[in-house]
């Protein structure tokens, strides 16, 4: 747990702190590590010795699973979102290391992948295979996540943390203390899907907490950035020393900055922040970051 001081936050009486899920683990870090841990805990006990799952050219699931085979010695298999362009980029390179077979499909037959046809296909094609849906998220994965709040042993008003597919979201929620509301921070644009994503799991786990879906912070889409956001990620991380990634926890620490500077968070409030990790994925994105640094929008205040 690492606290914040921001002149901004002695003014409003606000107190942040960041759970530095990020050091969980140097390659199979944050939530990557939590959702994982179930998943490969069944796959051991159902005797799977492949483990097969789906993601896109810089996918910290594909990343984190490679290096899980890697530690685990057991086979690895990412079909890959796109064409194989991407191939020599820093995250499938890392995969290919760790001996991950990668296959590139276009994105028709990707968007196919929960089709039990398809993946009757893929059992055909490479073997009795443990399946991992994209992101590794399932209920497994919400279980996992949850158990961070073992961890926290203070009282918390809000806690923020990004969404993607939305099982971390689930799993923090699922966990938290009843008097906490949960901040969920979509990183893709036209996320309003993301309710019935995290509603669904929260269901089925049988237990929630007050929870708010914020998805204004996306800056354009899915790994898009801006000049103000790599100010703001360039600026926090000159006085906190904690290195974020543009992808995920940047975009949920902007709108925290932002709701905290709006009153949205209410003076005199605690706040814990879900740093989930995914570093890997920004050494893809430093040549964009960099060039965005010229660029004379480049100003955080």
């Amino acid at each position: 747990m690492q606290y914040i001081s921001e002149p901004m936050f002695h003014a409003f009486g606000v107190e942040l702190a960041i759970k530095r899920e990020d050091m969980l683990h140097p390659v199979v870090s944050g939530n990557k590590w939590r959702k994982l841990k179930y998943n490969m805990l069944e796959a051991r006990k159902q005797g799977y010795k492949t483990l097969l799952s789906f993601g896109g050219a810089y996918s910290n699931h594909i990343h984190a699973l490679a290096g899980v085979g890697r530690e685990l010695d057991v086979t690895t298999i990412g079909l890959i979102r796109g064409e194989s362009f991407a191939n020599d980029n820093p995250t499938l390179s890392y995969a290919r290391h760790c001996g991950m077979q990668l296959y590139f499909v276009d994105r028709a037959t990707y968007r196919r992948r929960h089709e039990p046809d398809y993946i009757e296909e893929l059992m055909q094609r490479f073997g009795p295979c443990y399946l991992l849906p994209e992101g590794g998220s399932n209920l497994l994965a919400v279980k996992g996540v949850a158990e961070l709040w073992q961890e926290v042993s203070e009282p918390f008003d809000y806690v923020a943390v990004a969404a993607g597919t939305g099982a971390t979201a689930a799993g923090v929620i699922s966990g938290a203390p009843l008097a906490t509301e949960i901040r969920v921070f979509a990183v893709l644009k036209g996320a309003g899907f993301l309710r019935n994503e995290i509603s669904g799991y929260l269901d089925e786990m049988g237990y929630t907490t007050p929870w708010r879906l914020h998805d204004n912070y996306h800056f354009g889409a899915y790994a898009r950035i801006s000049p103000q956001l790599v100010a703001f990620m360039d600026r926090f991380e000159a006085l906190h020393q904690i290195p974020l990634d543009p992808v995920y926890t940047a975009k949920m620490l902007y709108g925290v900055y932002d709701q905290i500077r709006q009153g949205a968070i209410p003076p005199g409030s605690r706040v814990l922040a879900i740093h989930t990790g995914g570093l890997q994925g920004r050494h893809g994105m430093e040549t964009r970051m960099q060039s965005l640094r010229t660029h004379k929008e480049y100003a955080y205040e």
